[in-house]
Formats: structure tokens, C-alpha cells, sequence
């Protein structure tokens, strides 16, 4: 039996969300006796699109029975999709919804689906955690990801359908790392208007992202306004174990959202499908969760954090 070859698309190899996912499908790719190759686009969708397309276009060597790949644009690569089917390429995509999934599927017999994370649900589990720490209402500094990503919106659109209507939205942008939120909390800390600024809670749609904006804080100046941004709760996502599960242990986060990595999984429903000859679904979602869980989540929850903290 022919030994399969996989590639897998990262955008970027220092968000431990991102790392997890390498490790998954590596951990996978060896359970299955699969040949994995990993890239990354360093957050940028061209590079991330001139990779793909030198692998699907060459000449010399074997293509991959596959690429599964997460985006970094808005778009989902929609016709590298197509030239990677054409060339007999399976094709997945991670955490994005995208519409021509469809339309490739009822063309070429090669596998085409998608497993993403729910990010809208993501975002709903995130704004009960903002009603059960600020049952009084308030204001947050939200960090959002990149503005042409798409998990990014749904995740704001999730968190304002559940987020108390009390609760005020400030949002500046990160790049789904702890140093573009350290930077843009900086940047943010330096305008005359952030001074007088009272933040409840800061939450952040990455774990790295939240621990960045803390260390921006961390570095004010001002005693009196470093300790006043420090006694905040600091909410996040993605909850690696090593990461942002173990940070919510030690109290540098008040509370993470899990998300299911879903390479590994897209692995081994590609090696089904190769051995089988069975198409799998179209669309298969991956369930988030809060942790701590959100019925043990509240005021006293966020100042046992701060304490740890300290």
C-alpha cells in the first residue's frame, strides 16, 4: 500500500494555538505511519498563497496526496483550492468557513472538506464569562484578531450577542500573537485618552494575545496605573494545556476558552477517505468549552486570579 504524504499549512509557528496544531498532526501522522510536511506563511496570506501554489504547480517530486491548511486571509485560497484538486490534491480547510467547498466537492472526486472550530460559539462562551465576572456591568479592552479574518469576526459577532448590554466595548487589534498585543497595547497605552481610561476586564480572542497585553501593563511606569490595569480580570483563548489552561492555573489568566486543535483530526479523516474511497462530510465542527467551566466563573473566581497573580 502506498505510504501517504500530507502537507499542513500554519500561519504561523509562534501561537501556541498554532504550535498545537503542528504537534497534533504530528502525533497523528505517526499513529497512522503518514509522511506530514508543515509550513508557515508568517501571517501573511501571499507568502501563505505562493507557498501552496509552488507545491501544487511543481515539477519535480511528488505532490502530497493533500494539503490541509488554516488561512490567513479573508478569502480561504479559493483557487489554489481548484488548482489543487485539478492536480489530484485533497484539499482541507481549517477553522474558516468557506463557500466553494461546495461547488469543488460536486466537481473533483479528490477529498474536499472542511473541520473548523465554532467561532461564533467561541465568542458566545466568551461573553458569559463577561456576565459572570462584571455582573454589575463595566467597561473591557477587547483585542481582537486580524480585521480581514473571518474566525476574528465571528468571534466578536458571538461575544456581542451574549455580552451584557452594560458592558462597554473598547477594541483595538492583534495579529493572533503576544507581540503584535504587546505592541498594540503599548501603542494604545501611549494616547493621551487611554490614560484616563477605566477597564474592568481585558479579554483577548488568544491566550497569547491576552498574556501580551499583561506584559504591556506590567511595563507602565506608573505605579498607581500599572496596579489599577493588574487587578483586572485577563480573558483569553484557545486553552492549550501548556498554555492557556496551565495560565489560568497560575492566575495569569482569569479564565480561557477551549478550543479542540483539529489537524489531527483532518489526518486521519484524510487517511480514511484514501483507503476507503468515502467522501467526508462537507463541514464538521469541533465543540469549544470554558475553562474554569462558566458555572464556577465569577467575581470571586477573577480576585483568587489577581492574588495568584501577584
Amino acid at each position: 500500500m502506498k505510504k501517504l504524504n500530507f502537507l499542513l499549512s500554519l500561519t504561523n509557528h509562534d501561537n501556541d494555538y498554532q504550535i498545537e496544531q503542528a504537534a497534533d498532526a504530528e502525533r497523528v501522522a505517526r499513529k497512522l505511519g503518514v509522511d506530514l510536511t508543515i509550513i508557515t506563511a508568517d501571517n501573511d496570506s501571499i507568502t501563505q498563497s505562493q507557498q501552496l501554489l509552488k507545491v501544487i504547480q511543481s515539477r519535480s517530486g511528488a505532490h502530497p496526496d493533500a494539503i490541509i491548511f488554516e488561512p490567513v486571509g479573508g478569502t480561504g485560497l479559493p483557487q489554489v483550492a481548484r488548482a489543487a484538486a485539478a492536480a489530484g490534491i485533497g484539499w482541507v480547510v481549517l477553522n474558516r468557513d468557506t463557500e466553494y467547498i461546495a461547488d469543488l466537492r460536486k466537481t473533483f472526486q479528490v477529498p474536499i472538506f472542511s473541520i473548523t472550530s465554532d467561532h461564533e460559539e467561541i465568542g458566545r462562551i466568551q461573553g458569559q464569562q463577561l456576565s459572570a465576572l462584571l455582573p454589575k456591568g463595566g467597561s473591557i479592552l477587547y483585542i481582537e484578531g486580524p480585521g480581514e479574518s473571518l474566525a476574528a469576526k465571528q468571534r466578536t459577532s458571538g461575544m456581542h450577542e451574549t455580552k451584557p448590554v452594560d458592558v462597554q466595548v473598547k477594541a483595538i487589534r492583534g495579529q493572533w500573537t503576544e507581540a503584535s498585543a504587546h505592541k498594540a497595547v503599548s501603542s494604545w497605552l501611549r494616547l493621551s485618552t487611554s490614560l484616563d481610561a477605566r477597564m474592568d476586564l481585558v479579554a483577548a480572542q488568544d491566550d497569547g494575545m491576552a498574556v501580551g497585553a499583561k506584559k504591556a501593563f506590567q511595563e507602565l511606569p506608573n505605579g498607581a496605573a500599572r496596579d489599577r490595569w493588574l487587578s483586572v480580570p485577563f480573558l483569553g483563548v484557545d486553552g492549550m494545556p501548556k498554555t492557556g489552561q496551565a495560565w489560568v492555573r497560575s492566575g495569569l489568566l482569569t479564565a480561557t476558552i477551549v478550543v479542540p486543535a483539529n489537524a489531527g483530526k483532518a489526518l486521519e479523516m484524510l487517511s480514511q477517505a484514501v483507503h476507503t474511497g468515502v467522501m467526508p462530510p462537507e463541514r464538521t465542527l469541533t465543540v469549544p468549552i470554558s475553562y474554569p467551566a462558566l458555572n464556577s466563573l465569577g467575581p470571586a473566581q477573577a480576585e483568587k486570579a489577581r492574588l495568584l497573580s501577584i
